[in-house]
């Protein structure tokens, strides 16, 4: 199996995540930021990836470091367990409807990092309250951050677009569902090539 650790220690975050790229998506991370764990257990729900591991950081100063560090991490992960990407189909689409938001994820994984995000988000931070009365928030406007430090690191050209939508909570939810959808295609496995590297090139990553 497809499966990577890495360790990323900052004075501003402290992360350590475990991936199965050929999981059952299973999600056991120790996550202080509530909307941050559901929009990752969702990825993973969706791109059938086992994810474990702890992330914390400075919340104190906000969740920007932590949120972004973890994309970092994350598309790490993928670049250590997808190695040259010998075997895989490369790219991948999915439309995702989520009520009255529709979500659009293309993904490539040519060896170069570029994204384009048109989340449409308001940017406005949102609001919970827990069983017990305790208050928190996501700040929405890390959204594109955590994305960033994924391609940066994952190697990896990433679209994503809201096609429609009104609700903050269904366009990132959508969004991250939509990406899982596009991954799991891109990363999967195409019988027909192989084990082939999938480029004129003959190798992933080189100009």
């Amino acid at each position: 199996m497809r499966t990577a650790t890495v360790e990323r220690i900052t004075k501003e975050t402290q992360i350590k995540l475990s991936l199965n790229i050929d999981g059952s998506g299973k999600y056991d991370v120790k996550n202080p930021v509530g909307f941050f764990e559901h929009l990752l257990q969702s990825f993973c729900k969706h791109g059938m990836f086992d994810l474990s591991g702890e992330i914390q950081g400075d919340l104190y100063v906000d969740q920007h470091h932590l949120i972004e560090d973890t994309g970092i991490v994350l598309g790490l992960l993928f670049s250590k367990a997808l190695g040259n990407c010998a075997g895989i189909f490369r790219s991948g689409f999915f439309i995702y409807p989520m009520d009255e938001s529709l979500l659009q994820a293309s993904v490539d994984f040519g060896g170069r990092g570029f994204l384009v995000c048109n989340s449409q988000l308001s940017n406005v931070p949102l609001v919970s309250v827990s069983p017990q009365g305790v208050s928190s928030s996501f700040q929405t406007d890390c959204f594109e951050d955590f994305w960033q430090g994924f391609v940066s690191n994952a190697k990896c050209n990433l679209h994503l677009d809201t096609i429609r939508g009104r609700s903050d909570h269904h366009k990132m939810e959508g969004l991250f569902k939509a990406a899982a959808r596009a991954i799991r295609n891109a990363v999967e496995i195409d019988e027909r090539r192989n084990g082939e590297v999938p480029s004129t090139k003959g190798v992933i990553g080189e100009n």
